[in-house]
């Protein structure tokens, strides 16, 4: 009788600790940790919360913060369903240790990464001390891989003593909100949005130089590169531009909405309106901003004449699969113009020839074609950037804010 009275108190007195080591890591600061299989770790942080009672992760990177809903404990395991694409993280939790693997799907195979997190630990440490070199300002950036030539990229850094933000700025778009640490003369940036991991190290040699630059990609992607002090940097955009073939001036195209009901370009709600074709995938990280920002112009200015219109290539051609991932895009950004699904895979080399056939290439995602009251192609649009680009996303509002005003004030 004793010795059951002791096993029972034994086990009351380890799950209070329990109890109480998950009530200390509510409203927490977790570090969580991404294990490639090549040691490099992609290291993101995250706050776990209990929004009336019931449990919500907010995934932080610099000043974006992506609200996680779909989280479920169950037993001594816990599932992250993230909000937009095709991701889940799945793990065992003890106490404030968490650990498991996330499963994201992909064109192919589904990708699985192990996965780990901590309580009350910060994203990265000061292994080298404090920072010798402040980075802040703009960067040319040569990215190089082992089967390519390098190609140009700019970067945009803001460093508060040893606190590092900013992006990366390519012809094809740009890596989101990036955040990290300079300790001592060695640079490191990560960031995680439920489908993407990224992971930038590099050597700050001086005032002027970076070099050895790494840059780590999901589970085995890695580049290198390096970069020189410039403020005069810009992105060449010329690779990345669309035009219509010759004797082409409108687009005529047919696709299902995510209800099954087809629609068509040539349907009378787009009859004398200016039109954006948003060419678009729910695997694409530069296409959650640009949904977002033209869902909010899109309710702002739909009474002056405007309609917007989604074409989504999709990882693959099972109509399913992709409306549930389009339909988290609708909902997280509350998108009310139609989303089609074109029914082409983006890694089809004739997707344009099958979906737009007016048009030459198109090559990177997302893209936007702009069509006046007439039904003519006015307009390319490939230089959507981000918010977490800064003063280049303040430049593209106004600039896009511009041709906009001029198209719909035209008879």
């Amino acid at each position: 009788m004793f010795k059951k009275l002791v096993i029972c108190l034994l086990l009351l007195y380890n799950y209070s600790i329990q109890a109480q080591e998950n009530k200390n890591a509510q409203h927490s600061k977790w570090q969580a940790i991404l294990h490639r299989s090549d040691s490099n770790q992609v290291i993101f942080n995250f706050q776990l919360e209990n929004s009336k009672g019931k449990p919500v992760v907010t995934i932080l990177n610099g000043s974006e913060k992506i609200k996680v809903t779909n989280v479920r404990f169950y037993n001594d395991s816990v599932f992250i369903q993230m909000p937009v694409f095709e991701s889940i993280i799945k793990a065992k939790t003890t106490g404030t240790h968490w650990q498991g693997y996330w499963y994201k799907g992909s064109a192919t195979k589904e990708q699985i990464i192990p996965f780990s997190a901590t309580a009350h630990k910060n994203r990265f440490e000061l292994t080298n001390g404090k920072a010798k070199i402040n980075i802040s300002g703009r960067w040319a950036v040569h990215f190089v891989t082992d089967s390519s030539s390098p190609y140009p990229s700019v970067a945009e850094f803001i460093q508060i003593d040893n606190r590092l933000t900013g992006t990366f700025l390519n012809p094809t778009g740009d890596f989101r909100y990036l955040e990290g640490i300079v300790t001592g003369n060695q640079l490191r940036l990560s960031t995680f949005d439920g489908g993407h991991a990224f992971l930038f190290t590099a050597t700050i040699k001086d005032n002027k130089t970076i070099t050895g630059g790494l840059f780590y990609s999901g589970a085995h992607y890695k580049e290198n590169w390096n970069a020189i002090r410039n403020k005069n940097a810009t992105v060449n955009d010329a690779a990345v531009t669309m035009k219509m073939k010759p004797g082409e001036t409108q687009l005529n195209f047919r696709f299902p909405d995510l209800n099954g009901d087809t629609v068509s370009i040539n349907d009378s709600r787009f009859k004398n309106k200016v039109v954006i074709v948003q060419l678009m995938g729910s695997w694409c990280p530069n296409c959650m901003d640009e949904t977002a920002f033209l869902s909010d112009y899109y309710k702002k200015n739909k009474q002056r004449g405007l309609e917007i219109i989604s074409l989504a290539y999709e990882y693959s051609t099972n109509f399913e699969r992709s409306v549930k991932s389009l339909r988290k895009f609708q909902q997280r950004f509350n998108v009310s113009y139609p989303m089609l699904i074109t029914g082409v895979t983006v890694s089809d080399s004739l997707r344009t020839e099958k979906t737009i056939p007016q048009i030459t290439p198109v090559r990177f995602f997302p893209s936007s074609i702009i069509i006046d009251k007439k039904g003519i192609v006015r307009k390319f649009d490939t230089e959507f950037v981000g918010p977490g680009t800064g003063i280049h996303f303040e430049n593209y509002t106004k600039n896009f804010y511009r041709i906009m005003d001029a198209l719909l004030k035209e008879e």
